[in-house]
């Protein structure tokens, strides 16, 4: 709770205009933080859950290991897999991913929207929004708790511009308006 509170200081600094979250615990609790702290509501979404890992949910690294090596192997190499009989990465951005266009479109001109979900949900939703193959979106790397990406509109769609932070992003000049 320390570190949401922490990051809803941080982020209501960018003056979000709207806020939507996961329905799990953990991802709700922490957009009510940033709620308390910009007086706005927030709308939760389950298409916003982190990704079913079927058989594997609740399951320790080594017992995942143990059980599924193989298929755990492959999926660790990229092959799409349903860990546990669970959603392939694909369906977790099949679904998130419309919800994070649906709201953003909702925003006014420079508005600004904070979507609070999990770890695999989130790299997969912004693999998908970036146009990157599925078989890239583990080069984005994990996030750690309470921390954030920042996407903004380019000219040519969606752009990274700060992944696993835990600071306010810093304007970049460049060529490229």
């Amino acid at each position: 709770m320390a570190q949401a509170r922490r990051a809803a200081r941080l982020l209501a600094a960018l003056k979000p205009d709207a806020i939507v979250a996961s329905d799990l615990r953990r991802a709700a609790a922490t957009a009510a933080e940033l709620g308390a702290v910009t007086d706005l509501s927030v709308e939760h979404d389950a298409d916003l859950r982190e990704t079913y890992a079927g058989e594997w949910q609740g399951l320790t690294h080594d017992e995942i290991v143990e059980k599924y090596g193989e298929q755990y192997a492959a999926w660790k190499r990229g092959e799409p897999v349903r860990r546990g009989g669970g959603e392939l990465e694909t369906e977790v951005a099949d679904r998130a991913a419309p919800v994070v266009l649906r709201h953003a479109a909702r925003l006014g001109e420079g508005g600004t929207l904070v979507v609070v979900s999990h770890g695999g949900t989130i790299r997969t939703t912004i693999g998908r929004l970036l146009g990157l193959e599925p078989h890239n979106w583990e080069s984005l790397g994990g996030l750690s708790n309470c921390c954030w990406s920042v996407l903004g509109e380019g000219a040519r769609g969606w752009r990274l511009l700060e992944h696993n932070a835990g600071t306010l992003p810093e304007p970049v000049l460049g060529d490229d308006d």
